[in-house]
C-alpha cells in the first residue's frame, strides 16, 4: 500500500489452481494463516498431503497442529524435522513454490499495481473481487479453457498446450 504493508495469504488446490481461501492481516503472525487454512479445510474437505514454504507462520506449532491433527502430510522444502508426518522435497528448489509465486505476480500486476489501495479494507474489497475473477472467469492454460473453478469441479487432468 502507499503507506504500510498489508500481508497476504492464499489456500490453493494444488491441480486446479483454484484459490480456496484467503486471508489479509496487518501483521505477520501465524493467526490469519490458521485462519485461512482452517477454512479451507473445513469447505473443501481434507487433502492427502499440503505443500507450504519455510516462513515462519508455516513452521509455527499451531500451522502444523491443524495439519497433523487433520492427519495430513505436510510438504515442504525444509531438510531435517522433527515431524514424522513431513514429506521433504530437498534443500529447496526454485520451483518448490512456483504455482503460489505465480499468483502473487498475477494479482500485483493485474490488480493491487493498477490500484492505490489507501486502506486495508479498499486493498481486501480489490483482492476479493480479483480473485473472485481469477476463480471463475479467468481460463488457466494449464486446463486449456476451463476456469480454476471449473477444472476444481470437474477433477480433469491437467492438459498441456504445445508452446
Amino acid at each position: 500500500m502507499r503507506r504500510g504493508f498489508l500481508y497476504l495469504v492464499a489456500i490453493r488446490d494444488w491441480h486446479s489452481r483454484k484459490v480456496l481461501s484467503w486471508r489479509l492481516s496487518s501483521s505477520m503472525d501465524a493467526d490469519f494463516c490458521i485462519e485461512a487454512l482452517k477454512e479451507a479445510l473445513a469447505k473443501h474437505g481434507v487433502p492427502e498431503i499440503f505443500n507450504t514454504d519455510q516462513g515462519s507462520q508455516f513452521t509455527s506449532g499451531a500451522w502444523i497442529d491443524v495439519l497433523t491433527d487433520a492427519k495430513i502430510k505436510i510438504s515442504m522444502p525444509l531438510g531435517d524435522f522433527a515431524n514424522h508426518l513431513l514429506v521433504t522435497d530437498g534443500k529447496g528448489a526454485w520451483h518448490d513454490n512456483r504455482m503460489i509465486e505465480r499468483l502473487w505476480r498475477s494479482l500485483k500486476y493485474e490488480c493491487v499495481y493498477l490500484n492505490a489501495f489507501e486502506t486495508g479494507s479498499e486493498m481486501r474489497a480489490g483482492i476479493s473481487k480479483w480473485l473472485t475473477y481469477y476463480n471463475s472467469d479467468r481460463p488457466h492454460s494449464t486446463h486449456g479453457i476451463l476456469t480454476p473453478d471449473e477444472a476444481y469441479a470437474s477433477k480433469t487432468e491437467p492438459v498441456r498446450l504445445a508452446a
